[in-house]
Order: structure tokens, then C-alpha cells, then sequence
């Protein structure tokens, strides 16, 4: 018999000595926490976002930069924010950490991005904010969610978690009109610092306001205080800020991994084509491509079971378990987790295009570290399958 091939994980960090000398370098400084790296990696970012006037600001978690944005643009109490059912419960949580109130809505049966037709009906006189998210790597549609905040006077955070680098318009994410864009570097994210996130905004008082808050509401970060070579203790806590910086540490690997950037999102491309080439003749709903010269980081490939499958989605999980293949499922949507569902009175029935992509989706493997043969092995498996 052949010998059993090893365990295929949905997602693995592409990492190697380079990463590992900007970590080292970090911890042999003897400075670790958020410093001369973390400046760096700023600097960095900015820099492959092609932008000189924007603001880059390094963060422990995605989470804590969307918690940082909406605080700064004055979300709270009485307020509504309005985002998508169809994500991970960070985008939506950190509204209610400031008090707001969430308003969810459904997706584009298509994109699986937010519904902007949905999006301008759920507006109130209570809605401050909207978060798009742009869902595994495609850009929501923001030329119409831009237009429909400016007539209604509302903020703009994109949730970018899934989106380095991403266009819309021949624009990257992060660089559009929105008022602040949030990235993720979790662990299976296009770009990996382990945790971590960075915050965007071309607006110098936002921008101000996110670097205290991020740091507890010092108006000194500890970099300023400890390097100098003269006395320089003295700080004022200016507000109830947070701990939200991001180490040296992490971003030293961040460094690094955005070095590599453009080869990554270049294999991810072509991982995705033959993907899409190779499950083309299956009983599969492939992922949206994007406009004709635009961007897909394709952090995510998302298929979904048509009507005349023979196996159901949590049975197709199961048989490529059994033959070795991690997959996962992005997302259930949060008008079924019981916090989201019980505080609005959700039902299936309210989000029909989240609630039918749930009912039938999965997310296979992809990341930059798998071989040809591993997807050979991921393709195979689903053509036994569903042929």
C-alpha cells in the first residue's frame, strides 16, 4: 500500500529565515515591545500602500483597530452601526463594547459582500457608521456604499481583514475614500504577524486620537520615553485609552512578510485559476471573480454546493477530512449565534443570500506554502466526490 499522505491543513503561515532574523534581530536589541520595528513596519505598509498621506498605525488584532476606529469617530450609546450577517462576530462586537447598537444586513447572493441596496434601507436617524466587509479577498462594492454615506452623512470603516491587496476602481484597499480601513495579520491571513492588525486613515486628527487610545490614552508612547538620551519620564493620560500596541516582535515578522507580499498574492492568484479551471465541471458555485483589472487577494476560496449535488456540505466536510483535507466555513452567519440572534430577534428568514451560501458553503485549502501536488490532492478529492 502507499504510504498515507500527511494531514493537508485549510490554511498554514508561509514563513521562513527571513522572518526569523527580523524576530531575532528584534529580541537581540533588547528592545521587544512596540518600537523601532513596529515604526518600520508602519512605514513599510504605508509605503506599499503608495500613499503618502496616509496615517499607518501597527495594532495587536484587527479587532482592537476596529474598536479603535468607530471610538474615534465618536461611536456610542444611541448609536447604530451597520454591517453584513455574513462575517466574523469581531466586526460587529466591537460596536457594542462602545455601547452602540448593531444593524445587520444581508449580502450580494453573488459576491457575498454587503448588499448596498439592503445597506441605504436599514439607515436611521440613529445609524452613525457603516463596515463593509470585503468578504475573502473581494472588494465590496464601495463606490455605491461611499455614495450612499455621503448623502446620508455616515462613517466609513472597512473591514480590510480579508483584503491585502485588494482594488476597487484600480484603488487598493486602504487608500479609497473611506474615513478609516482596518487590516488583519492573523495567522492564516494573506500577510502573518501571528496577531495583529493595522489601522489606516488619511485623517492626521483621527489618526492622533487611534495612537493614544491604542496605548492608554498616553500622550507618550514608550518608545518616545525610554530611547531618549535625557531625562523624559514625564506623560499625561490624556483619556481612558486601551492596550492595543502592537511588539517589536510581531512586527519584525511583518517586516518580512510584507517583503514577500507581491510573491505572495501572486501564487495565491494562480492557486485560485487552477481552482477555478480544474472544479469548473463539478456540481460546485465557484467564488465571484473580480471586475476585469481589478485585484482579488483571495485570502479565502469559498465554493458552495449547487441544488444537484449528491452529498451535503457537512458530508463533503467530513469525506475530505477522512482523506486527510482540512476545510472550513466562512462564516456562520451571526443571526445564528445566540448573543446576535436573541439581542435582535434575528431570524433565517431576515438574511435569505447569507442563510442559503451557509447552508451550502465551505472554504478548501489555500495558502501560499501548499504545493501543486497538495492541490492536485484537494481537486481529486472533490472530483471523486461530487462526480
Amino acid at each position: 500500500m502507499p504510504p498515507e499522505l500527511p494531514f493537508l491543513p485549510f490554511a498554514l503561515p508561509d514563513t521562513g529565515e527571513e522572518e526569523i532574523a527580523e524576530v531575532s534581530e528584534a529580541i537581540r536589541s533588547g528592545w521587544i515591545t512596540t518600537g523601532p520595528k513596529a515604526k518600520r513596519f508602519e512605514r513599510d505598509f504605508g509605503m506599499f500602500l503608495g500613499d503618502t498621506q496616509l496615517h499607518c498605525m501597527a495594532v495587536n488584532s484587527a479587532t482592537a483597530g476596529l474598536h479603535l476606529a468607530l471610538e474615534a469617530l465618536g461611536v456610542g450609546p444611541g448609536d447604530e452601526v451597520i454591517t453584513t450577517t455574513h462575517t466574523f462576530t469581531a466586526t460587529a462586537e466591537v460596536v457594542r463594547y462602545l455601547g452602540a447598537d448593531v444593524v445587520l444586513v444581508d449580502v450580494d447572493c453573488h459576491t457575498l459582500c454587503i448588499d448596498v441596496r439592503q445597506l441605504e434601507a436599514a439607515i436611521t436617524t440613529r445609524t452613525k457608521a457603516v463596515i463593509p466587509v470585503h468578504y475573502a479577498g473581494l472588494s465590496a462594492d464601495m463606490t455605491t456604499l461611499m455614495a450612499i454615506a455621503r448623502k446620508h452623512g455616515l462613517k466609513v470603516v472597512e473591514d480590510a481583514a480579508h483584503a491585502l491587496p485588494t482594488t476597487s476602481d484600480g484603488r487598493l484597499v486602504g487608500t479609497l475614500d473611506s474615513d478609516i480601513t482596518v487590516f488583519s495579520f492573523y495567522a492564516n491571513k494573506t500577510i502573518s504577524t501571528g496577531e495583529g492588525g493595522m489601522v489606516v486613515t488619511r485623517n492626521t486628527s483621527l489618526a492622533e486620537r487611534i495612537k493614544v487610545m491604542r496605548l492608554h490614552g498616553i500622550n507618550r508612547d514608550a518608545f518616545d520615553r525610554f530611547r531618549s538620551t535625557k531625562p523624559a519620564w514625564y506623560y499625561e493620560v490624556i483619556a481612558p485609552g486601551f492596550k492595543y500596541n502592537m511588539t517589536d516582535i510581531a512586527a519584525g515578522m511583518g517586516i518580512a512578510q510584507l517583503a514577500k507580499l507581491p510573491r505572495f498574492i501572486a501564487r495565491r492568484q494562480y492557486l485560485a485559476e487552477r481552482y477555478g479551471e480544474r472544479l469548473a465541471s463539478l456540481p460546485l458555485l465557484l467564488p465571484a471573480l473580480p471586475p476585469t483589472g481589478e485585484i482579488h487577494a483571495w485570502h479565502l476560496y469559498v465554493i458552495r454546493l449547487t441544488e444537484d449535488a449528491t452529498i451535503s456540505r457537512d458530508a463533503l466536510i467530513q469525506a475530505l477530512s477522512d482523506k486527510g483535507i482540512g476545510t472550513s466555513v466562512h462564516y456562520i452567519p451571526l443571526h445564528r449565534q445566540p448573543y446576535w440572534r436573541d439581542r435582535y430577534g434575528l431570524n433565517a428568514q431576515m438574511f435569505p443570500h447569507s442563510e442559503a451560501a451557509y447552508q451550502r458553503m465551505l472554504s478548501i485549502p489555500l495558502f501560499t506554502a501548499m504545493a501543486d501536488s497538495d492541490q492536485d490532492r484537494v481537486i481529486s478529492a472533490l472530483q471523486e466526490l461530487l462526480s
